[in-house]
């Protein structure tokens, strides 16, 4: 299981980091849509191939799966934004989904309670 708490562990790296540039920068929308571009192939390529048969570990999964697919929509939503106040609201949006991300996967990383097997 190390290995998968490693693999994790590197998601939730790129999440804060994308998290932060979207947050404390003014980053312009091809630069976001290239890092949301990097977590999905990175989420493809290094978490879905992990096989876990617990049920918890897989709906958590299956709901980062959404949640990236929803991020990329945001970011084409925040390219199409011509005013200042749209674009902070998607900017707003697109950090709101990053945060879930991370809490998904500091779930999938916290150690099952004892009764739950």
């Amino acid at each position: 299981m190390s290995l998968n708490r490693e693999k994790y562990q590197a998601l939730v790296t790129l999440l804060e980091q994308l998290r932060s540039d979207a947050t404390t920068t003014q980053i312009v929308a091809p630069e976001l849509r290239q890092g949301v571009t990097s977590l999905q192939q990175f989420f493809g390529q290094q978490i879905v191939p992990l096989a876990d048969e617990n049920w918890r570990v897989q709906s958590y999964q299956t709901e980062m799966s959404k949640q990236l697919r929803l991020l990329e929509i945001d970011v084409m939503f925040l390219q199409g934004a011509r005013q200042a106040s749209t674009a902070q609201t998607r900017l707003q949006t697109i950090s709101d989904r990053l945060t879930t991300l991370i809490q998904y996967c500091n779930a999938i990383l916290q150690p099952e309670a004892e009764g739950e097997k």
